[in-house]
């Protein structure tokens, strides 16, 4: 530790002791972090320390400040258009912004989406795209802004010198426990957004069994944090609270969610997934002072299809290529007459993650083929025999834990559910 303006051990015990962390020692810490000096079992330490401890509100803005002055920031200055961005925080079936970036660009806004993987019962919209046979999720950032400049919209992955220490401690996060802290969380999400260089962004924050905030009050808290950070940095940033105790639309994996995501560019599609995809459109353009256009009609007419196509087929992707179909399917029935009164979303989309779809660890592969089809949902009529959905994989010694997962999901009762389901819970701005 020669050298170096603190000790590890001292920020750790700062922070288990309950006590708020100076600038100096949060700039140090981060920075060190990303340097190697603190190690891994170090920092995880800290991390422990800050989900029981919490943060300050200036504890949180300032260990965001640190993640990203840790690496570069893109300058998105010169670019014709207004640009835009949108951050869920990750759900069952969550396949928006494969919808969504292109019809946001095909009103007039540049869409930078620096995306994840999945992990777990969540998916990830990288692992959907690459089920596209020669989609390319890796870009040079010459690549990125000229696609920005010519297509609208891009969709792939954060190169490295963005926010690196952010991939280092997300990835700690992960394997200690301590993914649910919400000042961690906030700020790195709000640390990759800042660094992306978007003059704006909609935050979609999901609540419910399927989201990793599963109150309202823990949402809501999520948000508003996360939209402080924004503000503070010069972004214009509005969070809506979503609702993800039931899956959104009909399919949750990876190929079956690209299917669905055209289905709703070609005009059909699920209605929650449609009515979800144009509220954040409209969300967005309004961040950025475009409301001349309705994005429901870009929808309609073909506008957001053809900026679909141009972005596949500017990261090397086949917009007309057959999706990878999965070899085994297996279908789950309705024993009884009645009303479908609940699918729940975390089975489903751990029933997906059985079946292949997803990844218990980063190195892991995904079968892109592999999922969870709902031929019903809730609201939905059925007689005995009707299928209620399919599981769909490569693996037949997969589908047993799956099944019980997706039975013990979904329930057939004889009258319908009290109330038709709310999307959209609350929106959060800074006022």
């Amino acid at each position: 530790m020669t050298g170096e303006a603190f000790s590890a051990v001292d920020v750790i015990r700062a922070k288990r002791d309950g006590g708020a962390l100076t600038d100096a020692q949060i700039d140090w810490v981060v920075d060190a972090y990303t340097r190697g000096v603190v190690a891994d079992e170090q920092m995880a330490a800290l991390a422990m320390a800050i989900l029981l401890r919490g943060m300050t509100p200036a504890e949180t803005a300032r260990w965001t400040r640190a993640m990203l002055h840790s690496g570069e920031r893109l300058d998105l200055s010169g670019l014709p258009r207004p640009t835009v961005d949108k951050h869920s925080t990750g759900g069952v079936g969550d396949k928006l912004t494969l919808p969504l970036a292109p019809l946001v660009a095909a009103c007039g806004a540049a869409v930078p989406q620096l995306s994840g993987r999945g992990l777990g019962h969540t998916g990830g919209t990288l692992d959907k795209l690459e089920s596209i046979p020669g989609f390319r999720t890796a870009l040079t950032d010459a690549e990125f802004l000229d696609q920005l400049r010519t297509v609208g919209a891009v969709v792939c992955a954060a190169s490295e010198t963005l926010a690196p220490a952010d991939r280092k401690l997300y990835a700690l996060r992960d394997v200690t426990g301590t993914v649910e802290s919400i000042p961690l969380i906030a700020s790195s999400i709000m640390s990759k957004k800042l660094a992306e260089g978007t003059s704006a962004l909609v935050l979609d924050v999901k609540v419910g069994s399927g989201a990793f905030m599963q109150s309202l009050p823990d949402a809501r808290t999520l948000a508003e944090t996360m939209v402080a950070l924004g503000e503070a940095h010069g972004m214009r940033t509005i969070a809506l609270l979503t609702d993800m105790s039931t899956p959104l639309g009909r399919a949750v994996g990876n190929a079956v969610e690209v299917a669905e995501a055209v289905e709703v560019l070609a005009g059909g599609g699920p209605a929650d997934v449609v009515e979800l995809t144009v509220t954040l459109a409209r969300e967005m353009l309004a961040a950025v002072g475009l409301t001349a256009q309705d994005p429901a009609d870009a929808l309609a007419d073909g506008r957001a299809m053809d900026v679909w196509r141009a972005m596949v087929t500017a990261q090397g992707g086949d917009p007309d290529a057959p999706l990878p179909q999965a070899r085994e399917v297996e279908y789950l029935r309705a024993e009884t007459d009645g009303v479908v009164t609940r699918v729940e979303a975390r089975a489903v989309g751990t029933a997906a993650w059985r079946l292949g779809a997803g990844r218990a660890r980063k190195e892991d592969p995904v079968d892109p083929a592999a999922g969870v089809v709902l031929h019903r949902t809730v609201g939905d009529r059925v007689r005995a025999g009707d299928v209620l959905c399919e599981l769909r994989t490569d693996d037949p010694a997969r589908l047993p834990a799956a099944q019980e997962l997706v039975a013990e999901a979904m329930t057939v009762a004889p009258t319908p559910p009290a109330a038709p389901r709310e999307l959209v819970l609350d929106r959060i701005t800074s006022g």
